[in-house]
């Protein structure tokens, strides 16, 4: 072949990639002013039908802001009340994620590394513990939760030496435990002599115009910001620290260890992130490994920054996505990992698009693959008719309620389900007749022949 026919293949193969690519091209708003480009949902096929059903669920569930990135740009932008684009509002534990991505950049420049002790930078006796049991603790387990403090104390938010007592050997044992992890924050101001806004506001705020800032809350930093700039940190985390071609956390093997498991206690925790698609799960204040998925409806490569009361950043790389979401929870829990999958639940059939027989009214995971357990509504509340749906034969299957600590609380159902839909009817009674306390409870799917246990919350 000619050498002019070769290269020519060679132009025509490139057209072929950049197409595509160009097409899909990231977009980044400036740094300076308010403005931000825009996508309408019709032009992504979105299924724009559902768009009240989500905007009544987020209003009633006391929702203030809630935005959509598809390829960096504004789909949807939603206030509610008197809140607005402009309006600040606290992060809660979704700053955590921000802490993080602050730790690697200081590793980055060589101010720490993560195998240093904590007690280089936070000094001997931070805790209560025996000194070499302290001095086993590194800036790794502050970042994973994996500290070995005990959290089963009066305030696990509390950072004095005396609140910081031995449970197990570092390493040993994942606790979602705020205390250390807010002493981070001290960590980067002895390595770096900045505070954690400082520090953040220095390598940011020019080159990706995100701006905000921790406030000391009692024991606690906790930090604020408009909703878009809660927008902005999801979209530098979806380009994985890279902003408009400028490389600001060009540490790869750092974000992607944030990004995927950082031990295998609990599968759906990075550093100080929460991931989805694992085959298992934790959640805070109990021991209890559930298996299956953090958020079944959303996308398995999903990770996210979660807060109190609804503060949510999630990510999702597969759909060059990210939705942030800023309120108030009817629930007084931890981290509302159940709104952040039932927004999903409305979410996924509005992106999944017109043509898609997925609707608001079902868990939108395929319920034809065989042998498949679905179950909906979820979370589920007292007086609700809990619907499973299953496909091929011999599917014999118990349900099981256990409490927040994991313990069985009683057995629902046993016995063999045809292929179909079949409803349960839950009040709220425990195996004794008697109503159970409120709080929150887990139902547990389990079946022959099925691929895999599907979970139902309960909450009363």
């Amino acid at each position: 072949m000619k050498l002019r026919n070769i290269l020519l293949l060679i132009l025509l193969f490139s057209i072929s990639y950049i197409a595509p690519l160009s097409a899909q091209s990231m977009y980044f708003p400036p740094a300076q002013g308010n403005s931000w480009d825009t996508l309408s949902p019709t032009s992504l096929n979105w299924n724009v039908k559902l768009f009240d059903s989500l905007f009544s669920f987020l209003k009633t569930n006391n929702s203030k802001a809630f935005i959509v990135l598809q390829n960096g740009k504004i789909v949807v932008e939603k206030y509610f009340d008197s809140f607005t684009r402009d309006s600040v509002w606290y992060w809660a534990s979704a700053g955590k994620t921000l802490t993080a991505f602050a730790i690697g950049l200081a590793k980055q420049e060589g101010l720490l590394t993560l195998s240093d002790t904590s007690s280089h930078y936070l000094g001997n006796g931070w805790t209560s513990l025996p000194l070499a049991k302290e001095q086993a603790i590194t800036i790794r387990h502050q970042l994973t939760m994996t500290t070995g403090l005990n959290d089963n104390v009066p305030d696990p938010d509390c950072t004095l030496p005396d609140c910081l007592t031995y449970k197990a050997d570092a390493g040993t044992r994942w606790a979602y435990h705020t205390a250390p992890y807010t002493l981070l924050d001290s960590v980067i101001f002895r390595a770096s002599g900045q505070s954690p806004s400082v520090f953040l506001y220095q390598r940011l705020h020019a080159k990706t115009g995100f701006n905000g800032l921790f406030i000391r809350s009692g024991y606690n930093n906790v930090f604020y910001s408009t909703p878009r700039n809660m927008a902005r940190f999801g979209l530098l985390l979806l380009n994985h620290g890279t902003w408009d071609n400028q490389q600001i956390l060009s540490d790869t093997s750092y974000f992607s260890a944030m990004t995927h498991p950082s031990q295998n206690l609990n599968l759906s925790y990075g550093y100080l992130t929460w991931l989805n698609g694992q085959s298992s799960f934790m959640i805070p204040q109990t021991q209890f490994v559930f298996p299956g998925p953090l958020c079944p409806s959303a996308p398995p490569d999903m990770y996210a920054a979660l807060g109190k009361n609804g503060q949510f950043i999630n990510v999702v790389p597969s759909k060059n996505m990210v939705w942030i979401r800023m309120g108030n929870a009817p629930d007084n829990s931890l981290v509302p990992f159940l709104l952040n999958e039932q927004i999903w639940q409305i979410l996924a059939p509005i992106i999944a698009g017109t043509g898609s027989s997925v609707t608001g009214e079902t868990n939108p995971r395929d319920n034809n693959v065989l042998n498949e357990l679905i179950a909906y509504p979820n979370p589920a509340n007292p007086g609700t008719w809990l619907t499973f749906s299953t496909s091929g034969n011999n599917n014999s299957v118990t349900l099981i309620i256990y409490d927040i600590l994991g313990r069985k609380i009683t057995e629902l159902f046993n016995g063999e389900l045809a292929p179909g839909s079949h409803r349960l009817y839950w009040n709220g009674m425990t195996c004794n007749g008697q109503p159970a306390p409120t709080g929150m409870y887990i139902a547990r799917i389990y079946g022959k022949n099925l691929d895999g246990a599907a979970k139902i919350i309960l909450v009363r």
